[in-house]
């Protein structure tokens, strides 16, 4: 195998990465079901049914979170993520998020946007502690058990 390097760790390391990329596209597209569900139609209806029943349950659930407390978004993309063992649509849409959230990170990562953000959030903060110094100084701290009847 000719990597383009005369180094005999080279040759390895590219016999790695190809190997890899092998890999993800035997991965592909498509049911993750066992070879014996699939081989009989009824049965892999059935499984695929059951997927998408405890699928949409989960996401049903993860909605529910959304303005209750707990996880909401992972448990959304928790059951996305049991879609994606059967169905086409779902790995697609999961891959897309997987790429989008990468770049999110990537772009969060840049030493120009760090900076950015730290001197958005400092003025910000610096803002409102103005405005609260202010309030305090005009009308005090007055507590609710203390107000009088007007």
């Amino acid at each position: 195998m000719n990597t383009g390097s005369d180094e005999p760790g080279q040759v390895a390391v590219a016999a790695e990465k190809a190997k890899a990329g092998e890999e993800q596209s035997e991965r592909g597209l498509g049911s993750r079901a066992p070879e014996f569900i699939k081989a009989r139609r009824a049965l892999h209806l059935s499984w695929q049914v059951g997927v998408f029943v405890v699928g949409l349950a989960v996401v049903v659930a993860g909605i529910i979170m959304l303005p209750l407390p707990g996880p909401g978004w992972v448990v959304i993309f928790g059951g996305m993520a049991i879609w994606a063992t059967e169905f086409v649509w779902a790995q697609l849409v999961l891959r897309w998020t997987k790429r989008k959230v990468t770049e999110a990170a990537q772009r969060a990562l840049d030493p120009r946007v760090r900076r950015r953000n730290i001197t958005l959030t400092v003025i910000g903060l610096v803002i409102v502690g103005a405005l609260a110094g202010f309030y305090l100084w005009k009308f005090g701290i007055v507590m609710p058990w203390k107000i009088k009847d007007q």
